[in-house]
């Protein structure tokens, strides 16, 4: 499990060099417009969106998790909770399948909790695999 932190930037270029530089990591997937950290220590996914004229830095948070249990887990107990929540999905987002499901926060931040299922979905359509 990782703790995700995704950014609006206003220069992704700048924004990846910066955090390459501060994490001492490459981005683990870089494409028009985003790019996407997954950091070991700290645990953290860290995702930049190119949007200069954003008011908001922070576009979202999240937490990916590794396996269906996981994520069947944290949606069991956000259900029982009572917390404003989205219904479980499974849709392509920040250029990767995923399973997830939405938190509204107390101020109405967003959070996902979510699990991958296909990192590279666009490669696999292109090549016919899907």
């Amino acid at each position: 499990m990782r703790l995700q932190l995704a950014l609006n930037v206003s220069d992704l270029d700048r924004a990846v060099d910066f955090y390459s530089r501060l994490f001492g990591v490459q981005p683990h997937k870089r494409r028009p417009g985003y790019a996407n950290f997954a950091i070991d220590q700290p645990a953290l996914k860290l995702v930049l969106l190119e949007r200069p004229g954003a008011t908001e830095r922070l576009n979202h948070l999240g937490v990916e998790v590794l396996d269906g249990a996981e994520l069947d887990s944290a949606v069991a107990r956000v259900g029982a909770s009572g917390l404003r929540s989205s219904e479980r999905s499974t849709g392509v987002c920040c250029h990767a399948e995923q399973d997830k499901i939405w938190v509204e926060g107390p101020d109405g931040e967003p959070w996902e909790w979510y699990r991958i299922t296909d990192d590279a979905p666009e490669t696999r359509k292109a090549a016919g695999c899907c």
